[in-house]
């Protein structure tokens, strides 16, 4: 008891010291401020598509940590030197974690970083780090060989047109899963490619679109940063499906089911690492089982044997059980690139080939 009294007395002790402390005029420990955050996007945020998505995920990182963060956004910034000025003025401004998402930010990336060390960066898609450089991606091309999987069940003609960006190893994976999954559907399928040289150009993804139709599509998907390809679809009574976000509302009837890009748990985790110190350029290139990627829900008009057939092949890739790049795999001339077998990370980061069934050239990257 008299053990319990004499804390008692040193608690009290304590308060009254700090009250007369304060009524002194001794100032309350000041709060911590908030982690300044700072996000670089090629194309205007909009409604829809890959920047998009990843400020959803900047706003979904905001209503998880409150205060704790503070962020600033850049839209609409080139990949090269421009690039290089936006981010080295968003780190001498004292952000310290800083998104490049777009793959041509990695270089300028690289080289800011190395005169702000106290800075952590964050590449999307990126294939280099340093201390305080690091790369993440998701695992594309397993939500590519699912809309392929829909496109064949459901394309009328066997004919499939892609919008493409650029020739890098990602978009190239995408094109080839997508490719696999509609001729494992079909397999006289064949999937027509234009490039862009671009990631963001609304009225060249729209004509890119409208010529695949003209080539005999009556499905398309997209790898490019607008909603355009999707409006073309709606317009033209063929189907799509998206890219990157949900675009329903902007192609009601067309829309078969999309394959959307979720951010915001990772930047959630990226700056709660930031915030207690534990951050490290750790690289990541997660699938559907990590959450990075979704489908959207499926048109009404979908078949529901077609929806069983795809939730099933899903559920197999996110427990482990099947991969697009497994098996015997042959390219566009009919040459054998992979006897059996799956094909590991460190092959897949190189492709810079199309598989059988693709219609189109594949240019230097």
């Amino acid at each position: 008891m008299f053990k319990n009294l004499a804390r008692a007395s040193l608690r009290l002790c304590a308060m009254s010291a700090a009250v007369f402390a304060f009524a002194a005029g001794a100032q309350p420990p000041a709060a911590k401020p908030p982690l300044p955050v700072a996000f670089v996007y090629v194309s205007p945020v909009g409604e829809a598509g890959w920047t998009y998505q990843h400020d959803l995920g900047r706003r979904a990182m905001e209503q998880a940590l409150g205060p704790l963060v503070k962020t600033t956004i850049v839209e609409a910034v080139p990949e090269g030197a421009e690039s290089e000025r936006v981010l080295r003025d968003l780190a001498a401004q004292g952000n310290k974690l800083i998104f490049a998402t777009s793959f041509g930010y990695l270089e300028p990336a690289l080289r800011v970083a190395s005169e702000f060390p106290g800075t952590a960066f964050e590449h999307a898609g990126g294939y280099r780090t340093s201390a305080n450089v690091n790369t993440y991606n998701a695992r594309y091309y397993e939500g590519r060989y699912l809309a392929g999987l829909v496109a064949g069940r459901t394309s009328k003609s066997g004919v499939a047109g892609y919008v493409a960006g650029f020739p890098v190893p990602e978009v190239i994976q995408g094109i080839n899963a997508f490719t696999l999954g509609m001729r494992a559907a079909r397999p006289d399928a064949q999937v027509k490619v234009l490039w862009l040289d671009t990631w963001f150009d609304p009225t060249r993804e729209r004509e890119a679109a409208l010529a695949l139709i003209a080539q005999g599509a009556d499905v398309l998907t997209n790898h490019s940063g607008s909603t355009a390809v999707a409006q073309a679809a709606q317009d033209k009574g063929v189907k799509v499906i998206a890219y990157q976000s949900d675009m329903r509302r902007f192609a009601p009837d067309a829309q078969l089911t999309a394959i959307t890009q979720q951010w915001g748990a990772y930047y959630t985790r990226v700056a709660r690492a930031v915030l207690d110190g534990s951050w490290r350029a750790t690289p990541v290139w997660g699938g559907m089982k990590d959450g990075l990627l979704a489908l959207a829900p499926f048109h009404p008009g979908v078949p529901a044997d077609v929806v069983k057939a795809v939730r099933a092949r899903e559920a197999d890739i996110i427990a482990g059980r099947f991969h697009p790049f497994a098996g015997r795999l042959v390219d566009q001339a009919g040459r054998e690139r992979q006897a059996g077998g799956t094909m590991d990370d460190a092959t897949l980061s190189r492709m810079n080939w199309f598989v059988q069934g693709v219609s189109g050239t594949l240019p230097k990257p």
